[in-house]
């Protein structure tokens, strides 16, 4: 579903629908921090991408020791990112948004749902750093140490679909452009996304529900977040991952909704998510810390061949030349499908 006005009967089906979803992601991912507000006290919603919800556990505790968090609670609605914010752009009534991506960003900005200079703080209204990596079994039995060992015969590999989620966009591109990196034309590079589509079996609606696949046993190797690899392992899963030596950068922006009816409270916490006591919580739980002293705290490998989606004409481009519907990977997709 496109996050451009519609309008006519069409539209106020199309309205119905994502407010199906919001009340949805509002009824079924919603999770209290705490009891309910009482009297005197403000309630915030977060919607948010799914990876970051250990993380904010946290965070959450820590805030809560604050001046500016002292009576403040919090209800939170995760899900994958594109969904979250379909489901606030028809109505989820959140004070503070948490996205995988700028374009789901972008959709709430064009919506007057975000203010439009919601990025012009020092780290472009991004929270938190990865990087895509390949995760393998413990001693990678299929023995995967690169991009091209994810197109070999008998790889099962795991991803989420990028009609959902803003991770599996990230996947794309991180394959893409490391083909690009190493030299290979466009065509070339397509080639490689459809020959590695023919090795997913499964394509799950966001990198949490993906991660869940791969760890109950699916697949031989798994496109995701660095973070959300190490958090499996600190819940004692056995993997292990790759960062490829041609990688891209990921990265995370938070907003206050407009129509919050506690912005100064979200402004406060949208300022302590910067703050070297979140972002070291963090940083812990497998993030790359946008504050640069926190980030240098913590032995994140920088890969050589890094870029950033701004390498190839930012997210507004990408969004629509990769991923719209007459976009390069959609094309691909749609003619190799998923294997397994």
């Amino acid at each position: 579903m496109s996050g451009e006005p519609v309008t006519g009967r069409v539209g106020r089906g199309y309205r119905a629908a994502l407010a199906g979803i919001a009340l949805l992601l509002l009824a079924v991912g919603a999770s209290g921090c705490g009891a309910a507000a009482q009297e005197g006290e403000d309630n915030l919603l977060m919607a948010s991408y799914s990876t970051p919800r250990e993380a904010y556990d946290g965070i959450l505790a820590s805030y809560a020791r604050t001046e500016a968090g002292s009576g403040v609670t919090f209800d939170r609605s995760f899900g994958a990112s594109g969904e979250v914010s379909r489901a606030v752009e028809a109505g989820l009534p959140a004070d503070v948004v948490g996205f995988s991506l700028e374009p789901d960003m972008t959709r709430l900005v064009e919506g007057g749902a975000v203010a439009e200079d919601w990025n012009e703080d020092e780290y472009r209204g991004m929270v938190t750093d990865s990087v895509v990596v390949i995760a393998v079994r413990e001693g990678n039995p299929k023995d995967v140490e690169d991009w091209d060992d994810l197109t070999e015969p008998g790889v099962d590999v795991i991803t989420p679909s990028p009609s959902t989620s803003g991770g599996a966009k990230w996947n794309f591109m991180a394959a893409y452009g490391a083909q690009r990196a190493r030299g290979h034309s466009e065509e070339a590079a397509l080639g490689y996304i459809g020959d590695l589509l023919e090795n997913i079996s499964v394509q799950d609606k966001s990198a949490r529900e993906a991660m869940q696949t791969f760890i109950i046993g699916r697949g031989d190797a798994m496109l995701a977040y660095e973070n959300e690899v190490i958090q499996a392992q600190q819940l004692g899963y056995d993997l292990e991952y790759i960062v490829p030596e041609e990688t891209i950068l990921i990265e995370n922006p938070y907003a206050v909704v407009e129509t919050s009816e506690n912005p100064r409270e979200a402004e406060d916490f949208l300022e302590y998510l910067l703050s070297p006591e979140a972002q070291r919580i963090f940083g812990e739980k497998g993030y790359r810390p946008v504050v640069p002293e926190v980030r240098d705290e913590f032995g994140y490998r920088e890969p050589p061949g890094l870029f950033t989606i701004e390498d190839y004409g930012g997210w507004e481009t990408v969004d629509e030349e990769f991923f719209g519907s007459e976009g390069s990977v959609t094309g691909v997709v749609e003619e190799r499908g998923t294997g397994g």
